[in-house]
């Protein structure tokens, strides 16, 4: 709801700021004090004693920006954080990055020192604006306090609009205390001549691809960010359905297509499913929704879907052919193109091709029986993918967010998560990400079960914001799966650097979680034997307090398949063998769901039933 319009009063640019984001329904700010934005603070002390906007103090400004990241991912609104200047604005680097490298909808708030003393290299002066310009969508410094309401309308506007960003708003210390006739701008009320982001489809390239889609005998949907950015899951659902169409989605996609669903092939690419991979291989339509044909998800790029035609919608026409030429591209809104497509098929029927695909279904369906997703159970210690499935067993409607490695990747094979309730650092993969961003969700959605699954290297890179789990009470559930290693790091030197393991090895050094947690008044848990798993799940999940469970699994487990560098996705590393598989014993059916499972599985990776 819009706030009234008001007469000019006077007031200082530290007012029009905080005013400004309370009109913009700004709810929530992470961030961290200093010298150079305490006028900001100050004005922001009254804000929250008035119960406009509550601020949550993090440990660290890197904790804000992810905080708020994972708070505009959650949600699809605004993320806000607060930082001072210099060192303050540079620790929010790595979380500007992050954003802007998966398109998230964020404004950074950040001190500086007084508009005389710029270029003087003033104490904690640092040029936010300069450092930043290639990591956001757009940048401002508020030279004048008139401007600051116009600037934060601006922000929001860019930062939600078009291809989603992260903008930086620089403010001198000075623009803060200095008054003048504030007159607030409404959401809505701002023009930008020069900014309009396509949002319909063309409609001869729209007909193009519906021909195309009828003549497909072997398509595949390709969904990346892009469609949960724009709120599209039900029309790449009705899409799918229309033509029977299987649909794969990128890291940055999960969540935008049931996986339960008998068309989804899961996740594609150097971790993605072996069936996905395959299917990209052998497509003659490649429908790709949203997605940038990202280097970890082609492999080989002259060798990615190279017997398919193409299909790409974006947003972003500069994404569309960068790195492939599309037959038919179609820049606009995704939810808009979509819709578009769908209502044409509506008002002219067309053959659906669900015949002409059939076949192709039924050899992606044995692919699937042939390269299943395997969960081991080892004699001596618990494996990561049981414990992941055993987590998604227990809180299957959970939002979980990842840190970034191994456990990241063994969480997108296994997890099953509606649209936004998947939450990890893709583009830039920021180690230290996961539990910030959980905090940020938790804050966002209270009322939410919010789990965090971490690496033991991960989960030390930004472990001091237990301590704002702890003063807030945001009861965000943290699993760590524990192998004593960079995992991925040690992972790859096994396979392309000889087993030279250097500096990967972390099994010394890791704090005992039951005494961290206790010194920041928290609860955690050590679970080694599988026995324990269970439980301790269980207890962790029931509890109204943040808790962390610190997970020995399996020290020296790969995560496969595994698409090497500079192969196509055809050419995995790590599937399952297929004879082994069958000398165990016969394929079995989960009392679930109905689906065909190894009997080396212990959980059916469906429907998370324990078979």
């Amino acid at each position: 709801m819009q706030l009234q319009r008001v007469a000019a009063k006077r007031a200082t640019g530290a007012f029009a700021l905080i005013d400004s984001l309370k009109r913009h329904g700004v709810r929530h700010i992470f961030g961290y004090p200093g010298g150079a934005i305490l006028p900001i603070y100050d004005e922001l002390y009254r804000a929250e004693a008035r119960g406009d906007v509550q601020h949550i103090l993090v440990r660290h400004e890197q904790g804000a920006s992810h905080a708020a990241d994972g708070y505009a991912r959650a949600t699809g609104e605004v993320g806000v954080c607060f930082g001072t200047s210099g060192p303050g604005a540079t620790n929010l680097v790595t979380g500007i990055a992050t954003a802007h490298m998966d398109s998230i909808p964020m404004v950074v708030v950040t001190g500086q020192v007084p508009r005389p003393a710029i270029g003087t290299d003033a104490f904690q002066e640092t040029d936010i604006f300069g450092i930043t310009l290639p990591i956001v969508k757009h940048s401002y410094v508020v030279r004048q306090p008139e401007d600051m309401a116009k600037i934060v309308a601006q922000a929001f506007h860019l930062a939600a609009t078009g291809r989603p960003g992260p903008v930086l708003i620089d403010v001198p210390k000075d623009v803060g205390v200095e008054e003048f006739d504030y007159i607030p701008v409404e959401p809505g009320d701002i023009e930008m001549p020069g900014y309009r982001p396509t949002l319909k489809g063309n409609p001869r390239q729209i007909d193009l691809a519906i021909e195309l889609l009828t003549q497909a005998r072997q398509p595949l949907m390709y969904v990346g960010g892009g469609a949960i950015a724009a709120n599209a899951h039900d029309r790449v659902l009705e899409l799918a359905e229309h033509f029977q169409i299987p649909v794969t989605t990128t890291l940055m996609g999960k969540g935008i297509f049931d996986e339960n669903h008998p068309l989804s092939v899961g996740m594609l690419g150097m971790h993605g499913t072996a069936y996905a991979n395959f299917a990209v291989s052998e497509c003659d339509l490649l429908v790709a929704i949203g997605a940038r044909f990202d280097d970890r998800v082609t492999g080989k790029l002259d060798e990615f879907a190279s017997r398919a035609k193409a299909i790409h919608i974006d947003i972003d026409p500069a994404e569309v052919g960068k790195n492939r030429a599309p037959d038919v591209p179609i820049v606009g809104d995704v939810r808009k193109v979509l819709t578009q497509l769908l209502q044409r098929l509506a008002e002219a029927p067309v053959p659906k091709n669900e015949e002409n695909t059939q076949g192709w279904r039924h050899r992606i369906d044995r692919w699937r029986e042939d390269y299943p997703l395997v969960v081991p159970q080892p004699d001596d210690s618990i494996s990561p993918q049981e414990a992941i499935v055993e987590l998604a067993r227990l809180a299957p409607n959970a939002f979980y967010t990842t840190d970034v490695g191994q456990h990241q990747m063994w969480s997108a094979q296994f997890l099953r998560n509606g649209p936004r309730q998947w939450i990890s650092s893709a583009g830039l993969g920021t180690m230290g990400y996961g539990l910030p961003a959980a905090m940020g969700v938790k804050v966002a959605l209270p009322d939410r079960q919010v789990v965090c699954i971490s690496g033991d290297g991960s989960f030390q890179m930004n472990l001091q914001e237990l301590g704002t789990l702890a003063q807030y009470g945001i009861n965000v559930k943290t699993v760590i799966l524990n192998n004593g290693w960079q995992g991925m790091v040690r992972q790859w030197q096994e396979a392309f650097f000889g087993e030279r393991y250097s500096s990967s090895n972390m099994e010394v050094g890791m704090p005992d979680i039951e005494l961290l947690c206790k010194a920041y008044g928290l609860e955690g848990i050590l679970v080694t034997r599988r026995e324990e798993l269970t439980e301790a799940l269980a207890t962790m999940l029931a509890t109204d307090k943040p808790m962390v469970l610190d997970v020995r699994v399996t020290r020296n487990e790969n995560c496969y398949p595994m698409v090497a560098p500079g192969k196509s996705n055809a050419q995995m590393l790590g599937l399952p063998d297929r004879k082994t598989l069958e000398k165990a014993t016969e394929l079995v059916y989960c009392p679930s769901c109905s689906a065909k499972n190894p009997a080396t599985h212990i959980f059916c990776p469906e429907c998370g039933t324990k078979l």
